[in-house]
């Protein structure tokens, strides 16, 4: 959580299917804490593996594999804006 701004935003599709009333956005570490939190509770066996990452000062592009035990494998970019060193915003890509 050190990399996140105190503000940062974060989207996600599937923020919009579990939380609907976000909209899939949500904003401040202490939510995207509390979030992911949630997820490493619900899916124990959850691991990403990176294929891909494209970078400069203002904006990171990755691709990963998200993998849980007993679902099929799912392709995922992710987008993460950067300013003054810190994650300001994120936004999960998927089908």
């Amino acid at each position: 959580m050190g990399l996140y701004h105190a503000e940062a935003a974060h989207y996600s599709p599937k923020l919009k299917i579990r939380q609907p009333e976000t909209h899939g956005l949500v904003r401040g570490k202490a939510v995207l804490r509390a979030w992911w939190q949630d997820a490493f509770l619900r899916l124990p066996s959850l691991k990403y593996f990176p294929s891909s990452l494209t970078a400069d000062a203002d904006r990171v592009f990755m691709e990963y594999t998200r993998k849980v035990e007993n679902e099929p494998d799912m392709l995922v970019a992710e987008v993460l804006e950067i300013k003054d060193g810190l994650i300001v915003a994120s936004r999960v890509y998927h089908g």
